[in-house]
């Protein structure tokens, strides 16, 4: 089976390298890079890659299918949305593009508490299937208004993000002033005005902003006022504590994002939540550590039969995809290669990315003679 995506960009590369010609730099870098040296960006991919499958030729086969179930809904493929910040300014309007997509491939979208459409928005766009992926804030009021908001707008699922207990160490965006508070150069107005259908979707569009939060800023907030306001409205450093009275207050799925490890698996575990997604931000907050692959594997292995082992990072295509389930994911998401395709396809590249790494993804699992996706372990070399 083969899905709807544009053959002029059929790799992630394609649509990388389209993006890039497409959006101001200071938008496509805030995109593409990672924190420090770019180290374990890279080393998301690379060490993915070096996991191999065996096909099994001779074995009894008749189909394959990407459909998977997750917290008793079946998506159509084991993947989904990450969670991905400020996403109208990399291009404008990319998470409304991103979860009408999601809704028509009936796979999961997960909106960013600092991303630039509201709960309310992203929840009628997806009729009341998106995630919502929260950043803890400091005061009390403000995480229950926000969870009283998301259980209004029927989010099944909510992901509390753990491995931003500090800002990631990112030279691109300190030089591009993306860091906070941010500040417009004449390098990125002259960015801006050599990127003209860049300019002319914000201009229609409107000016990004951090549409969840909006109700809790104070009026006529300018650009160093926001940098102290999300300085003193979000403490991203989780325990305990703060994870068990979310549990108390929330009637539905709850998932931990950013476990790089078993012992914070352990946790999650006793805590009582439903699964866990293994990240490290997509490489953008501690150069020094593991690739995703790495802890995926051991985690999967020792706690797969106890919670729902998820992953990000890394993935560009549907190869990745069928490696990264193969050592052990239940479910994978992604974050920049969806931006790409926006970046690259404007409207149309939701659809066209998700089309791509359907097809990608059932011609490997045709191709190993893997009838289901919750076969794929068996397939690991």
């Amino acid at each position: 089976m083969s899905w709807d995506y544009n053959r002029r960009y059929p790799s992630m590369d394609d649509l990388r390298a389209r993006a890039k010609r497409k959006m101001p730099r200071f938008a496509f870098e805030y995109l593409d890079g990672g924190c420090n040296e770019d180290i374990n960006l890279h080393r998301n991919t690379s060490e993915i890659r070096e996991v191999n499958l065996i096909p099994k030729y001779l074995e009894p086969y008749k189909s394959s299918t990407l459909k998977t179930e997750l917290f008793g809904h079946t998506y159509d493929a084991p993947f989904g949305v990450a969670p991905v910040g400020l996403q109208g300014l990399m291009w404008p309007n990319a998470s409304e593009i991103l979860a009408k997509a999601a809704l028509k491939h009936n796979v999961p979208f997960i909106l960013s508490t600092v991303t630039t459409s509201s709960i309310e928005r992203i929840s009628e766009l997806t009729e009341g299937r998106a995630w919502f992926q929260l950043y803890h804030p400091t005061k009390e009021e403000y995480r229950d208004d926000i969870l009283v908001r998301a259980e209004a707008a029927h989010c099944p699922v909510l992901v509390l993000l753990c491995d931003v207990p500090t800002f990631g160490f990112r030279p691109r965006d300190i030089r591009n002033g993306l860091s906070m508070p941010p500040r417009m150069t004449l390098k990125n107005i002259f960015q801006i005005l050599t990127h003209p259908n860049w300019a002319m979707q914000t201009l229609k569009h409107g000016q990004p902003n951090f549409a969840t939060l909006k109700p809790y800023m104070p009026k006529g907030l300018d650009l160093k006022g926001l940098g102290s306001f999300m300085d003193q409205i979000f403490s991203g450093r989780l325990d305990d504590d703060k994870i068990g009275r979310i549990r108390d207050k929330w009637k539905g799925k709850i998932v931990l994002k950013g476990v790089a490890s078993e012992a914070d698996t352990e946790k999650a575990i006793a805590l009582g939540l439903d699964g866990i997604i293994v990240s490290n931000h997509g490489g953008r907050q501690l150069d020094a550590g593991e690739s995703t692959i790495k802890p995926l594997s051991r985690i999967a292995a020792k706690y797969g039969d106890q919670i729902k082992v998820m992953m990000d990072g890394g993935m560009r295509s549907g190869p990745d995809i069928a490696r990264c389930i193969a050592s052990g994911a239940d479910f994978t998401f992604m974050g920049r290669s969806f931006m790409y395709g926006v970046g690259a396809l404007g409207k149309k590249g939701g659809e066209h990315t998700m089309g791509l790494l359907k097809t990608q993804l059932q011609q490997v699992m045709e191709q190993v003679c893997c009838e289901k996706i919750t076969d794929l372990p068996k397939h690991l070399a």
